[in-house]
């Protein structure tokens, strides 16, 4: 079984229950299956066939996700690619990623006359029509490009309804993700159709996701997160998707008025902005019987001020693109531990391990690792890079963790984010963990800085709630809650502080910042 087989099987069993919400217009399981062979027929038409690789460089969009199933059951290779990047870094995926085909919005169509010599080996482009004003000035016949141009609903229209797929081995790679990571050029993780399918299905059997449950997807569908949580998970299992552009706290109180959702995935910055909005109406949101949070840690003291404003659970869990991502979730039959990213999902080993790789006692830090059928194939065309991160099966993933008696896990930080202060491990989660205690305090970031006598000294960023909140305020308040070396040498107030798109506070804009200053 794979993410195409069972899409079609469900919707031979439920064809005419509602897919997806979108912009008010609902679609039916039918018609999502036959939207997603006509598109798979009309890629082979033009040529694609199985193992080719086809860029995604689409929003949140029923077009993503006929693209997305229908690429899938022609047997090609995808590669998601956030819209928003420059055109370095959307040049440098579709060239290392040896792309033949990229599916875009018509917004992106100057981007591909600006860039098409650059890229000789993309083939085609099939253009989404957006319906946005900015589109529709543009005459298409005067590009240099205009010969590769394919309308998205004339490739619909000129596929087979009833195509049937070349035979899927589920080893055979599905998705090339790109991940951001911390140093160098973005690797591409690739997950087979086995990868996929299992992480999908067991998350869906954890969460115990229905054809009962409504959706909110809102988070980016080309992030591996929203990806299997929230798009094929709930697909698996004949839910509703209610498929959100973008992120606004409005527009998903407005949204929960109208379709009741049951479930809704986020990352902490939107369980933030959810519970900061002055108009939200916790009745609003009395329908949902689960939260998902993911993506980053989310700070224990927003947990329980959201779980308590809202009266819903927040389920925290754990995951990276390397395993397609899911790990480990909180349960949701056994006692939920605030902090504790859970306990490994079905299939899959945790364990935390010292550098040799020995498993550490209860309570003491090491690196998590991670075994099961969701752990990636490899790094395309990496290597030495592969054998790094996965060895005698286990995948490293770079976080610091311990474990308690009763199994959970809990992140103590990413390696590479520690800091040693005169020796001292401290680690930033730790002094965020306080500062999200104060009432004034919005949001926080913390990090390592130079400093010429003790090696790394802790500097904080901080949005906050009150103008008149001082500086010394607030490390009069540290000084009552942290040792005096994991104490904040300074304090740094934003507007806002920088986020990437699935709202993780990107820690490398700050530390650029710092080198700046």
């Amino acid at each position: 079984m794979n993410l195409s087989s069972r899409l079609d099987e469900i919707s031979k069993q439920f064809g005419s229950k509602t897919a997806y919400y979108f912009m008010d217009k609902g679609s039916t399981y039918g018609e999502l299956n036959e939207a997603v062979n006509r598109f798979a027929s009309g890629l082979e038409k033009l040529g694609v066939k199985k193992g080719d690789h086809v860029a995604l460089i689409l929003g949140n969009s029923p077009h993503f996700v006929i693209a997305l199933y229908g690429a899938l059951r022609l047997g090609a290779k995808i590669i998601p690619i956030n819209p928003i990047y420059t055109p370095d870094e959307i040049g440098y995926i579709v060239k290392n990623g040896d792309v033949k085909v990229i599916v875009s919005l018509d917004l992106l169509v100057p981007l591909a006359e600006k860039m098409h010599n650059l890229l000789p080996n993309v083939e085609h482009y099939i253009v989404c029509e957006s319906g946005d004003e900015r589109a529709k000035g543009l005459d298409p016949t005067q590009l240099s490009v205009y010969s590769k141009l394919k309308s998205f609903t004339q490739l619909l229209t000129s596929g087979e309804s009833g195509y049937n797929g070349p035979d899927l081995n589920e080893d055979d790679v599905a998705i090339i993700l790109y991940t951001s990571g911390t140093t160098g050029k973005p690797k591409g993780a690739m997950l087979t159709h086995r990868n996929l399918y299992s992480n999908a299905s067991d998350v869906g059997a954890y969460l115990k996701m229905s054809g009962d449950d409504r959706v909110v997807t809102t988070l980016p569908m080309f992030h591996v997160f929203c990806l299997t949580v929230a798009l094929n998970a709930p697909l698996l299992n004949g839910a509703t998707l209610l498929i959100v552009p973008r992120f606004s706290p409005a527009e998903i109180f407005e949204l929960a008025k109208k379709y009741e959702p049951t479930v809704f995935a986020g990352v902490p910055t939107m369980y933030n902005f959810l519970y900061q909005y002055p108009e939200g109406n916790p009745e609003d949101l009395s329908s949902l019987r689960l939260c998902i949070s993911g993506g980053a840690s989310l700070p224990v003291a927003l947990l329980k001020n959201f779980e308590q404003k809202f009266n819903v659970v927040v389920s925290e869990g754990y995951g990276l693109s390397e395993a397609s991502p899911v790990t480990t979730f909180n349960p949701l039959d056994r006692p939920r531990k605030a902090g504790s990213i859970g306990t490994s999902i079905l299939n899959v080993e945790n364990k935390v391990v010292n550098e040799l790789g020995e498993e550490v006692p209860v309570g003491q830090v090491g690196e998590l690792v991670v075994k099961g059928p969701n752990v990636m194939k490899g790094y395309y065309k990496m290597p030495e890079e592969t054998a790094a991160t996965i060895r005698d099966e286990w995948l490293y993933t770079g976080d610091l963790a311990k474990q308690d008696e009763d199994g959970y896990i809990y992140i103590v930080d990413r390696k590479k984010d520690m800091i040693i202060v005169g020796g001292y491990n401290v680690y930033p989660r730790e002094v965020e963990e306080v500062l999200y205690e104060h009432p004034e305090v919005v949001e926080v970031a913390v990090l390592g800085v130079p400093d010429p006598n003790l090696g790394e000294a802790v500097k904080c960023f901080v949005v906050k709630k009150n103008e008149e909140l001082t500086e010394n305020e607030l490390l009069a308040y540290c000084q009552e809650h942290l040792a005096k070396y994991k104490l904040p040498k300074s304090i740094e107030f934003l507007e806002e502080l920088p986020k990437n798109t699935t709202g993780k506070i990107l820690r490398r804009a700050l530390k650029e910042k710092v080198l700046q200053s």
